[in-house]
């Protein structure tokens, strides 16, 4: 084992065993303190370990992060429904949910299989300009959309929790179709979608203190952005294999 797949190992095992125990001990300090929403609180923990199992997987293109995608894009879509975060809620249940369906049987066609990684490839200069274009029409319509959906925020100049769940949307939308067709410049946009889903999170925690589910997700995407880190790495350099493209 060279010193590259040594690292990767031991650092999986951090993201894994981190984020169980982090979960676990917030999860328990906020079913002692929660009135209410227990049984929401255990369900959105189990949604995100599992999906940090799927991503995990993903960072190492191993075919089975759409099994625990599927499961963690269940759970957090119904979440964030309930916490009246419209953006995620739709893009998670009407789009990632099949588009697991979707990755599963396009990985095949590139090679993954339990035991063989998948073939990353990467866009070239046109691809990249559609997906920038593609990127910024988007966040600013669903800006406008979600803001004129929103109640839960005072209006002003830039309604940021509204601009978070709209950016972490286009990022998503993104990121899921690049995984898909595997493409290593999935990972810019994940990275983009962890940091925009901490700092929604945090804002949602500031705004309602006692939310019982918002703390978990807080966690989960920090976790989630170490973990886009280390997969721009690892698909890098899959992307640069003589069977990449």
């Amino acid at each position: 084992m060279d010193k590259s797949e040594q690292f990767n190992k031991w650092f999986n095992v951090f993201i894994l065993a981190g984020m169980t125990i982090v979960t676990v001990l917030v999860t328990a300090f906020r079913l002692r303190d929660a009135d209410g929403g227990q049984a929401m609180l255990v369900i959105a923990a189990v949604g995100s370990l599992a999906g940090v199992l799927a991503n995990v997987f993903s960072a190492n293109g191993r075919i089975l992060t759409f099994l625990f995608g599927l499961i963690d894009v269940s759970i957090y879509g119904v979440m964030c429904l309930l916490g009246a975060k419209y953006g995620n809620a739709a893009i998670h249940l009407l789009y990632f949910l099949p588009m697991q369906v979707v990755g599963f049987l396009q990985w095949r066609r590139r090679g993954a299989s339990e035991g063989e990684r998948v073939r990353a490839r990467r866009l070239d200069g046109r691809q990249w300009l559609l997906a920038g274009a593609v990127f910024l029409a988007g966040l600013v319509a669903a800006y406008f959309i979600l803001s004129a959906l929103d109640k839960t925020e005072a209006a002003g100049v830039i309604r940021w929790l509204v601009l978070t769940d709209a950016l972490a949307m286009m990022c998503n939308i993104l990121g899921q179709f690049l995984m898909s067709t595997a493409y290593m410049e999935q990972w810019i946009f994940w990275i983009g979608v962890n940091v925009a889903s901490v700092v929604m999170w945090v804002l949602t925690l500031r705004q309602a203190p006692d939310s019982s589910f918002a703390a978990i997700y807080v966690v989960k995407y920090s976790f989630y952005l170490l973990n886009a880190l280390n997969g721009l790495r690892i698909w890098i350099q899959l992307s640069r294999g003589p069977e990449a493209q």
